[in-house]
């Protein structure tokens, strides 16, 4: 996969008399639309942003990007460079809260319930001591949490 910062794709345009359709020659199932250029345009970053991101996810390889000059246009539409920088998404995506269902016994939630125990919370916390983290002050950044550590060792 050709995982990279920054992309830029050539986005069609098409105007139509109910909105305006965005797709991306270079992707196929990548489409968006808006009921204005704006819209249509800030749709059009959005619909990129998360088909790259899935891409990456899912170690699909990522297509180069097509020259403006190579499309072919109707008369209904225009082409723009859409630009996307994926270290934010990636790190919006990391943060993003998500569902998990756990099995424990009942005293026990009744016991927690009762104390008004926030769960996810406590999970929170028991997951990050577990797997060494401290508590973390800021959103972390989701490529840092991945690098490996670097171990600091004396010369000898």
């Amino acid at each position: 996969m050709n995982k990279k910062d920054k992309y830029v794709y050539p986005a069609i345009f098409s105007i139509e008399q109910d909105g305006i359709s965005v797709e991306f020659p270079d992707l196929p199932g990548c489409f968006s639309c808006g009921n204005t250029e704006n819209e249509a345009l800030y749709m059009a970053k959005d619909a990129l942003e998360l088909h790259l991101y899935g891409l990456e996810e899912e170690a699909e390889s990522i297509p180069e990007s097509s020259t403006i000059s190579s499309l072919n246009l109707a008369k209904n539409q225009f082409v723009a460079l859409i630009e996307v920088w994926m270290p934010p998404i990636r790190d919006e995506m990391a943060q993003k809260a998500i569902k998990k269902t756990l099995t424990i016994p009942k005293w026990l939630n009744d016991l927690a319930e009762e104390r008004k125990v926030n769960f996810s919370h406590v999970l929170q916390n028991a997951l990050m001591s577990y797997l060494g983290l401290n508590k973390i002050k800021e959103k972390p950044s989701y490529q840092n949490l991945l690098k490996p550590k670097k171990r600091l060792t004396k010369k000898q």
